[in-house]
């Protein structure tokens, strides 16, 4: 059984609408519909692992530049690789550069959704 959307809240500058699923708030009801549609993906045993907002420290040189943190981690059940997933209405600046140190130093693709 899939709950209920709880409250929705203001927009902001990018037009989101926090959106609050399962006692969440998410940053947007794209991002909150996103999280049920892994949801199911899990019960279906697609998936496995979920994880929600994963930091990962982005570190050059042994000096911290800043974290990423991206909306969801999981793994794909029959191949076993790891999904890193970012719900994105707007790429800006910053998340291009975060993208970016990402795949240099984690090898990991970013996945939009």
């Amino acid at each position: 059984m899939l709950p209920l959307v709880i409250a929705v809240i203001p927009t902001n500058k990018y037009h989101n609408r926090r959106t609050e699923v399962d006692n969440i708030t998410f940053a947007s009801k794209r991002e909150a519909d996103r999280y049920l549609e892994l949801k199911l993906l899990v019960h279906a045993g697609q998936i496995v692992d979920l994880e929600l907002q994963p930091r990962f420290p982005l570190v050059v040189n042994d000096q911290k530049i800043g974290t990423y943190v991206a909306d969801f981690r999981y793994y794909e059940s029959g191949s076993g690789v790891l999904i890193v997933e970012d719900v994105k209405g707007v790429k800006t600046e910053v998340y291009r550069l975060k993208a970016k140190l990402m795949k240099a130093l984690y090898s990991i693709e970013i996945k939009e959704v």
